[in-house]
């Protein structure tokens, strides 16, 4: 624990902090959701703040949320109450247009990369382009070649995905993420299933690409290391609420059970080990047979 701490610690003090807090590009106000009717609460009264510039992290542990709060941004699901603005507009209150539009400002890396098997490194990387605007071939050849060339990639233009390492197809997703230079790059789990090397280098190229594109970057990730050697600010979800938040310098030195259970990776703590349910002995109908002895 002592060790994991000291990590925790020097990873923080290395991060460049973005000390200059840009406009709120997305702001999630009294968010509450849940996936059904009468179904268990996701989100509850949920706020957080994603400015120009920042690499925020949200953080947590699984099945609470983290997920579910890129799709309402994306506006694949809407809130049952509450706000998600984006750029100062709701997108549970915007038509099948004007969220199309919102959305080719947003980049998406999806776990895993989700690379369209049956097209080339180039061709992945130019959907959106293709998709979005009407470059000619020219110009659109030199941006492709920019963005791959931005992740190191450039030279593996013409291979298939099956011919590519799983970091390698990460770097090629990221590439496809900034293709139109969204203002805000949102990454679900980007390290998941990485090697250390191409783990490091992903993160760099996450907080590099941030800084040059002058974008906001919103990282939903269990990787605890890397996220605090690159973010500005980490949410910890819990309970479908906030459940801690801060620099990651001011968390790694955070007393509050919640943020230490989850940075020492201690089983026991706030977060249960059981999902909720019924209680054990009501489901065995332990109960009943005591009642009757």
């Amino acid at each position: 624990m002592k060790s994991s701490l000291l990590k925790l610690t020097k990873a923080a003090n290395q991060q460049p902090i973005n000390q200059e807090l840009g406009e709120v590009v997305v702001s999630i106000r009294d968010v509450d959701f849940s996936y059904a009717p009468g179904e268990r609460q996701i989100l509850s009264g949920l706020n957080m703040e994603f400015r120009r510039g920042q690499v925020v992290a949200v953080m947590g542990g699984s099945g609470c949320g983290k997920t579910t709060i890129l799709r309402l941004i994306g506006g694949q699901y809407r809130a049952q109450s509450g706000e998600v603005l984006f750029e100062g507009d709701d997108i549970g209150r915007m038509s099948s247009a004007k969220l199309m539009t919102a959305r080719r400002r947003m980049g998406m890396l999806f776990q895993f990369g989700a690379l369209f098997t049956d097209l080339s490194v180039f061709e992945n990387v130019a959907f959106p382009l293709r998709e979005h605007t009407n470059l000619n071939e020219e110009l659109l050849r030199a941006l492709v070649l920019l963005k791959l060339n931005a992740v190191g990639l450039r030279g593996a233009r013409d291979l298939m995905p099956s011919q590519i390492s799983g970091g390698m197809a990460r770097r090629v997703a990221l590439a496809r993420a900034i293709a139109l230079d969204p203002p805000l790059i949102m990454y679900d789990e980007p390290f998941a299933g990485l090697d250390p090397i191409s783990l490091g280098i992903t993160a760099r190229l996450i907080r590099d690409l941030n800084e040059a594109l002058g974008a906001t970057s919103l990282l939903v990730t269990h990787d605890i290391e890397e996220t605090f050697a690159i973010a500005d600010y980490v949410y910890f979800i819990a309970n479908g609420h906030i459940g801690a938040e801060g620099t990651p310098e001011e968390l790694s030195r955070s007393d509050d059970p919640f943020v230490r259970q989850f940075l020492d990776a201690s089983p026991d703590g706030p977060v249960p080990f059981h999902y909720p349910g019924i209680s054990l002995e009501n489901d065995f109908g332990l109960a009943f047979d005591r009642q009757g002895q």
